[in-house]
C-alpha cells in the first residue's frame, strides 16, 4: 500500500451497498444529507446494484443462473481438511496442513466442521447480495416473528413504505398456468389453514414488463436508490466508492463518538480517511460485527444469538393427473391455444413461456416455517436432461431456530480472511427444539410434495447444507439492554451517539420468513431517527 492518504467529507458515511444501505442511502439523501457509500467489491452493472437475473437468458432457463451466484459467493469459513492430498510430485513443496499462520482461500484453523455453518458466504459486489436476489418479501408473523419491542403501529408504517421502495407486490404470475394449477392443488391439501393464511401468492419485489408477459424486472439496489442510480443523479449529494474496504472506525477520545473511517482503495493501494457526522454499517450479519471487532467496539452481546433458517428440499415431477386437468380448464384455453399454433408438435399442455410459479404458505400458529413452492436458480443436483423443466417444481420449507447466547460468530484477533480482517469462526447447533421442529417441517413438506408431484431422482427430499439460504441474523442485535443487544430500538449502537447498524443482524427473535423486506422496514425507521438528529455541516 502506498503512503498517500486520501480524505472525504460527509454528513453520513454508509459501509456497504447492499439493499439495507441503499435504503439509508436513499431516505437519508431524500432528507437533505450528503452520504458516501463504500463496498469493497466492484459494480457489475450499468446501473449500480441491477438484479442479474433480469437478463433474458436467466429468465428464461433459471438453471443457467446458479454458477453466476456461486462464482460470486465467498465462503467465511472452511475447516482443515482432514483428508491429506499426496498425490503431488515429491519434489513440490510439501503441504502437510502444518502451516496455521493465517486463513488461506477461507480455511480457518480454529473451525470446528460440527459447529460451522459451511454454506454461510458474503457477496463483494456493488448491490450485494441483491445481485442475485429471490426478492422474496413476505412480512414477519406479527406474534411469532416480529420484535415487539417496535410498535404495531410502527411496524404497519414501515412495512408499508418498505413494499412501495421494494416494489412488493402479489399477482404478478396469476397468469401462469402453472401458479393457477399448483394453487389449486395445494389450497385442497392444506384446507385447514385460516384466512389471510392459506396457500396464496409469493409477496416479491417485482414488476411486469408492459407488452411482455414472459419478462419481469426484478429489484435491485438500483430500483431502491431510483435516480441516484443514475449517471450524474445527485452527484454532489451521494457518491459510491466501490472497491474500498473500510477496516476500521476510529473512536474520539471519550470513546462515545466515531471520529472517522479508515479504509483501503483495493485498486488503488491507497489509504483512505472518510469524516463523517454519522455512521452507518450495513454490510451483512458477518462483516458488520466483524468490522466492529475490528474497531474494538466489542459489546457482550457482538457475534452472539445467531439464528439461520434451516431447510428442507426437494424437487417434483408434476403429476399426470394434474398435468391433465390442464387441458379442460376454460382459464387455460387461451393461453393453450396460442401455444399451439406456435409448437404444434408439442405433447406437453403447458405453454413454453409459461412464468414460473411462485407459492407461498406462510407461517402460521402451529405451523412455525415458511414454505415457498417455485423454480429457482438454488438446486442441489444435476439435472436429469430428458426432463422437461415445465414439470419441474421446487419445494422449500424454512424453519426457525431459536435465539440462544452460545450460537456465534466470533473473530480472530490471530488468523485473518482474504481481506486481511479477523477471521470469523461459527460455533452453532441445533437445540432439541429446534431439531424437532425441522423433523415436523419435513413431516409437512412430503406432504406438499406428494399431493402434486413424485420425486426428482437426485432431488429427493433432503436437509440441505446449513448456510445456504443466507438468512443469518441476530449476530448485531436489536433490544432494550445493553447487556443482551448491540443496538437500541433505532438501530443506534450502545454508548456511541453517532454510529447506527442496519441489515438482518438486527432481528432479533426467531424467524422462519425471508428477512429483507423486515429488516428495510428496521432501516427505513433508523433513517428517520437519524433525520430527527441535528447534524453538523460537514
Amino acid at each position: 500500500m502506498t503512503s498517500e492518504t486520501s480524505s472525504y467529507r460527509t454528513d453520513v458515511l454508509i459501509v456497504g451497498s447492499g439493499p439495507i444501505g441503499a435504503t439509508f442511502a436513499r431516505k437519508l439523501v431524500d432528507g437533505g444529507l450528503s452520504v458516501i457509500m463504500l463496498d469493497a467489491g466492484t459494480q457489475l452493472s450499468a446501473r449500480p446494484g441491477q438484479n442479474l437475473k433480469n437478463a433474458y437468458i436467466y429468465q428464461h432457463n433459471p438453471d443457467l443462473f446458479e454458477p453466476v451466484i456461486r462464482s460470486h459467493l465467498h465462503l467465511f469459513s472452511i475447516p482443515p481438511s482432514a483428508r491429506p492430498d499426496l498425490a503431488v510430485d515429491p519434489l513440490a513443496f510439501p503441504e502437510l496442513g502444518t502451516n496455521r499462520s493465517r486463513a488461506r482461500n477461507a480455511e480457518n484453523p480454529d473451525q470446528d466442521p460440527y459447529r460451522n455453518i459451511p454454506a454461510a458466504a458474503a457477496c463483494y459486489a456493488v448491490g450485494g447480495m441483491a445481485t442475485h436476489w429471490t426478492c422474496v418479501c413476505p412480512r414477519h408473523h406479527p406474534t411469532m416473528e416480529r420484535y415487539n419491542g417496535i410498535t404495531a403501529g410502527d411496524w404497519e408504517r414501515y412495512y408499508t413504505q418498505a413494499e412501495q421502495l421494494l416494489s412488493v407486490q402479489q399477482g404478478v404470475f396469476d397468469h401462469s398456468v402453472r401458479q393457477r394449477l399448483l394453487i389449486d392443488a395445494l389450497r385442497q391439501e392444506f384446507s385447514e389453514l385460516p384466512a389471510d393464511y392459506e396457500v396464496q401468492d409469493l409477496p416479491l419485489a417485482v414488476n411486469q414488463i408492459p407488452n411482455n408477459p414472459g419478462m419481469v424486472q426484478w429489484t435491485g439496489v438500483d430500483t431502491i436508490l431510483g435516480d441516484l442510480a443514475d449517471s450524474g443523479g445527485a452527484a454532489e449529494q451521494f457518491r459510491i466508492l466501490p472497491q474500498h474496504l473500510c477496516t476500521r472506525l476510529v473512536q474520539d477520545a471519550d470513546g462515545t463518538r466515531i471520529a472517522y473511517a479508515e479504509a483501503r482503495d483495493l485498486i488503488g493501494m491507497r489509504a483512505v480517511r472518510i469524516y463523517a457526522d454519522r455512521y452507518v454499517v450495513a454490510c451483512g450479519a458477518v462483516l458488520t460485527p466483524q468490522l466492529l471487532w475490528a474497531s474494538q467496539i466489542r459489546p457482550d452481546a457482538l457475534g452472539r444469538y445467531l439464528t439461520e433458517h434451516p431447510t428442507v428440499f426437494c424437487q417434483v415431477i408434476l403429476l399426470r393427473d394434474l398435468v391433465d386437468q390442464i387441458d379442460g380448464d376454460e382459464r387455460f384455453a387461451a393461453a393453450l391455444g396460442s401455444h399451439r399454433q406456435l409448437y404444434p408438435d408439442d405433447t406437453l399442455p403447458i405453454p413454453a413461456r409459461d412464468p414460473a410459479p411462485n407459492i407461498w404458505i406462510p407461517v402460521t400458529e402451529g405451523r412455525p416455517w415458511h414454505a415457498q413452492i417455485n423454480r429457482d436458480a438454488f438446486h442441489y443436483a444435476d439435472r436429469v436432461p430428458h426432463i422437461d423443466t415445465r414439470l419441474i417444481m421446487d419445494l422449500r420449507w424454512f424453519g426457525m431456530v431459536d435465539p440462544r447466547p452460545d450460537n456465534r460468530v466470533w473473530f480472530s484477533d490471530r488468523h485473518s480472511d482474504v481481506h486481511g480482517m479477523p477471521q470469523p469462526t461459527f460455533d452453532f447447533s441445533f437445540s432439541p427444539a429446534d431439531a424437532a421442529r425441522l423433523h415436523a417441517m419435513m413431516a409437512e413438506m412430503l406432504r406438499a410434495a406428494l399431493a402434486i408431484g413424485g420425486f426428482l431422482g437426485g432431488s429427493e427430499p433432503s436437509f440441505p447444507t446449513p448456510g445456504l439460504p443466507l438468512h443469518i441474523s441476530g449476530t448485531v442485535r436489536m433490544g432494550q439492554d445493553p447487556a443482551t443487544s448491540v443496538v437500541d430500538t433505532n438501530s443506534r449502537v450502545w454508548g456511541f451517539e453517532n454510529l447506527y447498524l442496519g441489515g438482518n443482524g438486527l432481528l432479533p427473535t426467531a424467524t422462519a420468513s425471508n428477512p429483507t423486506l423486515t429488516s428495510v422496514a428496521i432501516a427505513l425507521k433508523a433513517a428517520d431517527h437519524l433525520l430527527e438528529k441535528p447534524h453538523a455541516t460537514s
